[in-house]
C-alpha cells in the first residue's frame, strides 16, 4: 500500500501556539473516534466512510455500462448539480488532455438555470448522437429536473421513443423518488446512490465512477487510491502523523485565532474544478449555525497577477492551503541558453516545473512574511490513484473538522431557503401567501 500524500503544518507555527494546536489535535482525535463509532451528529450519513473497502472489487457493472454507452454514441450529457456533478467534473478536468482528442466527450447540464447555456448545448447536440446520465436522489431538484426534461424531449425528437431508453441511465435512490419511478416505468438502466451517502461525499459511488469510466479513465485505480488512504487515516492511526487529523486541527486552530477564510491554492490549472468540489464539500459541511471557515480558491501563478495583491496585503483574516504537485505528466524545458533579449536567460535550460516550484516557494515565503499562514498538501502526481487518495483525505478531514467546529457536517438545511422562495415566486401551488409576501419585499427593495 502506497501513501505518499503528505501534509505540512509547520509554517503555521509563527501564528499559533503549540498548546493551542495540541488542544485542537486532541479534539480532532476524539471526533475521529466518534466518527468511526457512529456516535457523532448525522451518523446516518456516514456510509461513505467504508465505501472504498467495498468498491475496489465491484466496478464491473459500471465499466460494462460505460462501454455500452461509449459504443452507441460519441457524447454523453451528465445531468446533475452540486455533489451530483462536481466530483465527476473535478476528476475528468484534472485527468484529461486540455487540447487532445477525448476518447468520449462528456458535457454537463442541470448545474445552472441559464437559458443561454442550455440553448447552446442543444445546438451542439443537434449535430451528434448522445447519451444522457441523469443524477438525482429525488428527481425533483429544480435545475437537473428542468435540464432532463428538455434533453429527454430533444433526444426523443432525434431518435424516437423506442430507441431512446437505451441512451438514458439514471443514478438515483434505490426505492423511491420521482426519478426512480420514472426509470422503472421507462426501463432505463439504473445505478443506486446509497441512502447513507450524501451528495458531496458521493464521488466513489456511480455518481463519480460512471462519468470517470465514460471519459476513459481508470476507476479501479481511483477506488484503490481511496481505499489506501482510508486504511491509512481512518482506522488505527490516532496520532499526529495522521494527516487528516493534522489538517483538521490546524485549520480549526487558525479559525479560532481569527483566520476565517481558507484559500485552496494550486499551481495547476487542471485542478480548478477539484477546488470547486472542495469548496462545496467544506462550505456545505461547515457553514451553519453562524459558524464556519469560508472556503475560496485561486490558481497560481495566474491569480498572483490579480488576487495576489489582496492576499499579500489585504485583511489578515485568511490562510492558505496549497496543493503542491511533485511531478508533471509531461516535460518541457525553457529554451534559448544564449538568448537574454527578454531578460530571463537565467531560466533557460530549466524545466517549467522547476520554475513553477520556485514560484510556489517564493510565494509561500512572501505570504507567510506578509501575515498569511500556509498549510501545504503534497501529492506526487495528478493521476487516478492519487486523486482518489486526495479526495478521501479531504472528505475525512472535513467530517472531523465539522465535528470539531460543533456542527453536523452531513446536512445542509440552509440550501432549502432559496428553493422555497423560488417556488413561491414561480407560482407553485400552496405557496400563494408566501408569494404575495416575497413580491412585496421585492417591490420594497426596488
Amino acid at each position: 500500500m502506497k501513501n505518499n500524500i503528505s501534509v505540512s503544518i509547520k509554517s503555521i507555527g509563527s501564528f499559533v501556539k503549540a498548546d493551542e494546536l495540541k488542544t485542537y489535535m486532541e479534539s480532532a482525535t476524539t471526533n475521529l473516534i466518534a466518527l468511526r463509532e457512529g456516535k457523532g451528529r448525522g451518523s446516518e450519513f456516514t456510509g461513505w466512510l467504508h465505501l472504498p473497502d467495498k468498491t475496489v472489487s465491484k466496478t464491473g457493472d459500471i465499466k460494462k455500462c460505460a462501454s455500452r454507452l461509449r459504443s452507441q454514441a460519441p457524447v454523453t450529457v451528465i445531468v446533475g448539480i452540486g455533489g451530483s456533478y462536481l466530483g465527476a467534473k473535478a476528476l475528468t478536468e484534472a485527468l484529461r488532455d486540455p487540447f487532445g482528442n477525448q476518447e468520449h466527450t462528456l458535457v454537463f447540464a442541470g448545474h445552472t438555470l441559464s437559458e443561454d447555456y442550455h440553448a447552446s448545448l442543444l445546438r451542439f447536440l443537434d449535430t451528434t448522437l448522445y447519451n444522457i446520465v441523469v443524477i438525482s436522489k429525488s428527481g425533483t431538484t429544480t435545475e437537473p429536473a428542468i435540464a432532463f426534461r428538455v434533453l429527454r424531449d430533444h433526444l426523443r425528437d432525434k431518435i424516437g421513443d423506442k430507441g431512446m431508453k437505451a441512451h438514458i441511465v439514471a443514478i438515483t435512490d434505490a426505492k423511491r423518488g420521482a426519478l426512480h419511478s420514472l426509470a422503472v416505468s421507462e426501463g432505463y438502466e439504473t445505478f443506486v446512490i446509497p441512502d447513507d451517502v450524501g451528495g458531496r461525499y458521493s464521488v466513489l459511488t456511480p455518481v463519480g465512477l460512471l462519468p470517470l469510466a465514460l471519459a476513459g479513465f481508470d476507476i479501479d485505480a481511483f477506488a484503490t487510491g481511496m481505499r489506501d488512504m482510508a486504511l491509512s487515516i481512518r482506522d488505527g492511526n490516532d496520532t499526529a502523523s495522521n494527516i487528516a487529523l493534522a489538517y483538521a486541527a490546524a485549520r480549526n486552530t487558525l479559525y479560532h485565532k481569527g483566520y476565517s477564510t481558507e484559500i485552496l491554492i494550486s499551481y495547476e490549472p487542471s485542478l480548478v474544478y477539484l477546488a470547486e468540489w472542495w469548496k462545496q464539500l467544506y462550505g456545505e459541511s461547515e457553514g451553519k449555525e453562524s459558524k464556519g471557515i469560508f472556503p475560496s480558491a485561486v490558481t497560481f501563478t495566474t491569480d498572483l497577477h490579480s488576487m495576489g495583491q489582496y492576499i499579500q496585503q489585504g485583511e489578515r483574516k485568511l490562510f492558505e492551503t496549497v496543493i503542491h504537485v511533485d511531478e508533471p505528466r509531461q516535460s518541457l524545458v525553457v529554451p534559448g541558453a544564449t538568448d537574454d533579449s527578454d531578460g530571463i536567460g537565467f531560466i533557460a535550460g530549466k524545466s517549467l516545473t522547476e520554475v513553477n516550484h520556485k514560484a510556489e516557494a517564493g510565494t509561500r515565503i512572501a505570504h507567510i512574511e506578509g501575515g498569511v499562514p500556509v498549510i501545504t498538501i503534497s501529492i506526487p502526481r495528478i493521476d487516478e490513484y492519487y486523486l482518489g487518495q486526495l479526495m478521501y483525505f479531504f472528505e475525512l478531514a472535513c467530517a472531523i473538522s465539522g465535528y470539531v467546529l460543533g456542527v453536523n457536517p452531513f446536512d445542509q438545511p440552509g440550501v432549502e431557503s432559496y428553493k422555497k422562495n423560488m417556488f413561491a415566486l414561480l407560482g407553485k401551488k400552496g405557496y400563494e401567501a408566501e408569494r404575495e409576501r416575497l413580491e412585496g419585499l421585492l417591490k420594497a427593495q426596488g
